[in-house]
């Protein structure tokens, strides 16, 4: 069923009053393209005007949630084109932040960028023990503006200055303590314990859970897109972190003496 979500890398799958919507790129690592983006947007859109479904669960395949966007500008064959003109908008943060459907995340494995931003956001994110993740974006020359709103909100300025300045890797435990998501458990309990999350939040009442979601939002801080997308169009700084990447050396800013 993944021409409903545009892209062929995306899953859709339903269980009951459940919709699953699966990351399957693994000859990519999961790399999100534009359309897959817009894909996960259009599954939480899906979700929310199906009366048959109540709830949403995003997961990976193998060993990868998801790493974020690809960086070599990649997309896959059978993907539906992004309409002109659109930006920030095929992003699907927002629309999992502000979901009426419960949407929870099962992070089986390596989650980071993007990847994590939609983990953070979801309702309740559930990682299996083996995950790791990574706030990757300012070693490639990116001022990501969702996660200098987000992550402070979660982790406090400390941490999230921490983790935004070293982009350094953390394991699922230190996660789980430092706030950025909720439940950690067994890899191979995974899928049922984010069943069971989902069940849990289903318990409660559509019209309150809705405003109390919008007042646990009101603690995010101003997400800043014009500052972010300007550096990506008129910045050297992003294209020479991609090219870097790409090239797997060191990017020039870095000092010499500090390359690893």
């Amino acid at each position: 069923m993944g021409e409903e979500l545009g892209t062929p890398c995306l899953r859709f799958e339903r269980e009951g009053s459940i919709g699953w919507c699966i990351i399957d790129r693994p000859h990519a690592r999961n790399a999100l393209t534009p359309a897959m983006y817009f894909g996960i947007k259009r599954a939480v859109q899906l979700v929310n005007a199906d009366a048959e479904l109540a709830a949403l669960i995003i997961t990976g395949t193998g060993d990868v949630f998801a790493p974020g966007g690809d960086l070599g500008g990649r997309s896959e064959p059978g993907e539906e084109p992004i309409p002109e003109g659109v930006g920030f908008e095929i992003l699907p943060f927002l629309p999992i932040r502000d979901s009426r459907a419960p949407v929870v995340s099962a992070v089986n494995g390596i989650c980071q960028a993007g990847g994590l931003l939609i983990a953070m956001l979801s309702d309740i994110a559930v990682a299996s023990d083996r995950a790791t993740f990574r706030v990757p974006e300012l070693l490639r020359g990116i001022p990501d503006a969702t996660y200098a709103a987000v992550l402070p909100a979660h982790v406090g300025i400390a941490v999230a200055r921490d983790l935004l300045l070293s982009a350094r890797k953390f394991d699922a435990a230190e996660a789980q303590r430092l706030g950025v998501i909720s439940r950690v458990v067994p890899h191979d309990e995974l899928r049922v314990a984010a069943l069971d999350a989902t069940r849990q939040i289903l318990q409660t009442p559509p019209d309150a859970r809705a405003h109390v979601k919008r007042m646990l939002n009101e603690r995010y801080g101003l997400i800043d897109y014009q500052t972010m997308f300007n550096a990506l169009a008129h910045s050297d700084e992003p294209r020479e972190g991609m090219r870097a990447f790409m090239e797997k050396r060191p990017p020039r800013w870095v000092p010499p003496d500090m390359q690893q």
